[in-house]
């Protein structure tokens, strides 16, 4: 008996398949990170439907649950050809996809990681630079939903939650200005709209940056080191993106984020 499925998704990510088709890999709020192969998938028509980024309600059915099945679907948004003009927004967009196509276990529901990616996806709609923070913000959740969560609510040295400027690299929990002394150097400093929510809006190219290599650090340790892999190419290339914007906001006198330094190597650290 034919087993399926219908529902939004995200494409995440779309390859040729066979004459004329194409696997298309989705996100889905109750089957995951789920792949699926497209009829006809490689015509213009289609095309225009399974590009990674856009949001679509897709119709999957196989006649087992564990078979590649057959996928049709509809475009609900089209997240690829809004952000094509923007060079950020398609860097974030395609890190985005790269990153839970990488990190996301096939068919297992992660719905926190869906619908945080879905929110990223539609700010990018407005202003890519809202969507910069959003993207951080949603790889903290991934990384949680994986069981790799950091812990901002306390300093780890002194247990107060006041002034947390930075991330141990090692444990993954914060670690107060006050408290950080000599080792600041060592720690991953932490921008304050992954505290805040309402600073996101009023952060900027250097506050990304710190989130990205915060975030960063910590997927590629755990969520790609744990299977041996590198970060994608297209995270890669949204950091180099905004580390640029970030020199090019220093250039013209904007302030960096407080704390020192820290590169993903910092993981020698042992303060915490």
């Amino acid at each position: 008996m034919a087993v399926e499925w219908e529902g939004a998704a995200v494409v995440l990510a779309v390859r040729p398949h066979g004459p004329g088709g194409a696997v298309v890999t989705l996100l889905t709020e109750a089957l995951g990170r789920h792949p699926a192969h497209v009829p006809g998938g490689d015509s213009r028509a289609q095309a225009a439907v399974w590009q990674p980024g856009n949001l679509v309600e897709a119709r999957w059915q196989a006649r087992r649950p564990e078979h590649l099945g057959s996928l049709r679907g509809e475009l609900l948004h089209p997240v690829a050809a809004l952000a094509m003009a923007d060079p950020l927004a398609l860097a974030v967009l395609a890190a985005g996809c790269a990153v839970a196509e990488g990190a996301l276990p096939e068919r297992l529901a992660h719905p926190q990681s869906f619908h945080g990616l879905v929110s990223v996806l539609l700010a990018l709609a407005h202003d890519a630079s809202r969507a910069v923070p959003a993207l951080i913000r949603w790889e903290l959740t991934l990384l949680a939903e994986l069981g790799y969560g950091l812990d901002l609510s306390a300093c780890a040295v002194s247990g107060r939650s006041e002034g947390l400027a930075f991330v141990s690299p090692r444990s993954g929990r914060a670690v107060s200005a006050a408290a950080a002394g000599a080792y600041a150097p060592r720690l991953l400093p932490l921008p304050r709209f992954l505290l805040l929510e309402e600073e996101a809006a009023a952060a900027g190219p250097a506050e990304w940056l710190a989130g990205l290599r915060l975030t960063g650090h910590f997927l590629a340790r755990d969520a790609f080191g744990q299977q041996h892999r590198p970060l994608p190419e297209a995270r890669l290339r949204l950091l180099e993106r905004v580390a640029a914007l970030a020199e090019a906001q220093g250039m013209r006198g904007g302030d960096a984020p407080g704390g020192g330094g820290a590169s993903p190597e910092a993981g020698s650290a042992h303060m915490v």
